[in-house]
């Protein structure tokens, strides 16, 4: 606003500049022709009855010369010539030529001392002098000083002043009141921004005009709105899960009773695949609103703790010892993404290589296989949830595509990414980047 307010301003005052300064030409050429008509009529006039004009020394003086002291080439006003030759005829005046020449002034100018004090200044303040010619029939030439105004400065600075009290005068309240408008969206707008149902954060203060006022309050309105259904959400979850494993808890003590080992065991199997599935599903479900809060934690040790789980259960699972990381973040959501991708690498590839490497401002953990890999066109859709790739994947290896859509959500939770990579020689590495805070 304040942008199209000044270039609207000064259009204005550049229009109004052209106005002026035509006006003001306009006025030196009827303030040049007027006194210069008249000094020449009254010349022709005494001529004509015999007498003498001119004498002395003044720079004013009319004189009459036998030829122009214009000298050819010399700097014309032609405007004026023409205004001269019009109103000398409208006296009745007749004139075979006219010329005109603009000549420096100079405070040294011996005719200036038969000049009063207030005319000098005047002169020298217009820096120049016109000094008109007028041939008669008769071959003598009437010459005559008039003073003139070589630029317009004056009124261009007048003008440059006159803009600047326009912007100060209307620009300064714009630029206030646009500041007192902007500064409660900013805040609306970095309020909306870190808006995360897992933090609590106090209301937005309601300030600035009425109708930022109403749109604060609305927004104030709609984060309680949003916080409550996901509350409400995860309540209702909590259900879910709960009214499903009670029943798959009574579908394993069932299973007891089946005598035959092996229908027994795929029964087993079968139950304890939909209670993963179910975790994920919920897991993935609740995230954005953990009950962890973020701690300082050695990612170290925490990986070095989630690699040894897999061993301990009889895993080929390999890992470096690296040096102590502090990075923030909630490590039980963590531990489970590392998981899921250890998982994923040893469904594949049958052992997983996990390194751990740090730089000043990221850490990256990768977690690498020897599987068949993934076409280098679908790398990114296997983050979708419920997707499963077949074609390049072993269908027995069960699972239904949630596993790395809920790794890379928590990591991208803690302000974090994941990348698939194809690994040379076969075998895919899946990279978890963290910025160190």
């Amino acid at each position: 606003m304040a942008l199209l307010i000044a270039v609207a301003l000064f259009l204005a005052q550049a229009i109004n500049f052209g106005l002026l300064l035509q006006e003001r030409r306009q006025a030196r050429l009827d303030q040049a022709t007027g006194p210069a008509v008249t000094r020449i009529v009254d010349a022709d006039e005494r001529i004509a009855a015999g007498k003498k004009i001119g004498g002395g020394g003044s720079w004013s003086r009319t004189r009459v010369l036998a030829a122009s002291p214009i000298p050819p080439g010399a700097e014309r006003l032609d405007d004026i010539e023409r205004a001269l030759r019009v109103a000398l005829t409208d006296a009745g005046v007749k004139a075979n030529r006219i010329e005109t020449q603009v000549l420096p002034i100079s405070p040294n100018d011996p005719r200036l001392r038969y000049v009063s004090q207030s005319r000098i200044e005047r002169l020298l303040r217009a820096g120049a002098e016109l000094v008109v010619a007028v041939e008669r029939p008769d071959g003598q030439w009437i010459v005559l000083n008039i003073g003139w105004t070589r630029n317009d400065s004056t009124i261009l600075w007048r003008l440059f002043a006159q803009t600047a009290i326009l912007y100060g005068v209307v620009l300064v309240p714009l630029l206030w009141a646009g500041r007192r408008i902007s500064r409660p969206l900013r805040r609306l707008a970095t309020a909306a921004r870190d808006f995360h149902p897992s933090t609590a954060t106090e209301p937005i203060v309601e300030s600035g005009p009425q109708d930022v006022r109403d749109v604060i309050v609305a927004f104030n309105a709609l984060r309680l709105r949003v916080t409550a259904m996901l509350e409400e959400k995860d309540r209702m979850l909590g259900a879910i899960g709960h009214d499903l494993r009670t029943p798959l808890a009574a579908l394993r003590v069932r299973i007891e009773s089946v005598e035959d080992d092996t229908d027994r065991a795929k029964m087993a199997d079968t139950i304890a695949e939909m209670n993963r599935t179910l975790d994920d599903i919920l897991s993935l479900a609740r995230l954005g609103r953990p009950s962890e809060p973020p701690t300082e934690v050695d990612l170290a040790a925490l990986v070095d703790a989630v690699v040894e789980d897999f061993r301990d259960l009889g895993h080929s699972v390999g890992f470096e010892e690296a040096d102590r990381l502090q990075v923030r973040l909630r490590p039980s959501p963590m531990r489970r993404a590392l998981r899921n991708l250890i998982e994923n690498a040893l469904k594949y590839g049958k052992s997983a290589e996990v390194t751990l490497t740090a730089t000043p401002r990221e850490v990256v953990i990768a977690v690498c296989d020897r599987g068949p890999g993934i076409p280098a066109d679908r790398l990114g859709d296997v983050f979708e949830a419920f997707t499963r790739l077949e074609t390049s994947r072993n269908k027995e290896t069960g699972g239904i595509g949630l596993g790395l859509a809920l790794a890379r959500a928590i990591v991208r939770e803690a302000g974090g990414d994941i990348a698939l990579e194809n690994r040379d020689g076969g075998g895919l590495i899946a990279r978890i980047t963290l910025a160190r805070h």
